[in-house]
């Protein structure tokens, strides 16, 4: 398509109801569910680290560019470089969900909340374009 030129549709309104009802639970069930997310995903991280050190430590007789410094606090900083192929890299745990602080989810819900409320108050049955582009958004 083109830029530019708009594209004109009327949707039914029980339809943008429900799909913003829809995206209303999955935005408080994403937020109540990014702590204990973010605590997989740490527990996760914890893990893929220590397998990694494990097979590094394993193969220090091939590091190069070792140094070793002592820290303000005591602590013992080690950095080496060990060559490419000297062991397979175990996958990286990724993030497969978003976090949002609060304001961000308040923000959202009183949104989505403010325009369900608005179109279950309206007696029209479809809504035009630039009602939908406004909330279209969330969906």
């Amino acid at each position: 398509m083109a830029r530019g030129k708009a594209i004109s549709v009327k949707i039914a309104t029980p339809k943008v109801i429900k799909a913003l009802e829809s995206a209303l639970a999955k935005l408080e069930l994403d937020y109540t569910t990014q702590e204990a997310n973010e605590e997989k995903h740490d527990k996760a991280m914890d893990k893929w680290k220590k397998e990694v050190a494990k097979l590094a430590i394993a193969h220090i007789s091939k590091a190069t560019d070792l140094s070793a410094t002592t820290r303000y606090n005591g602590e013992i900083n080690v950095d080496f470089n060990l060559p490419k192929g000297t062991f397979d890299m175990p996958e990286q745990p990724q993030r497969n969900f978003t976090t949002m602080s609060q304001w961000e989810y308040r923000e959202k819900q009183e949104e989505i909340s403010n325009a369900i409320r608005i179109l279950k108050m309206t007696d029209e049955e479809v809504v035009n374009t630039s009602t939908y582009n406004a909330v279209a958004r969330y969906l």
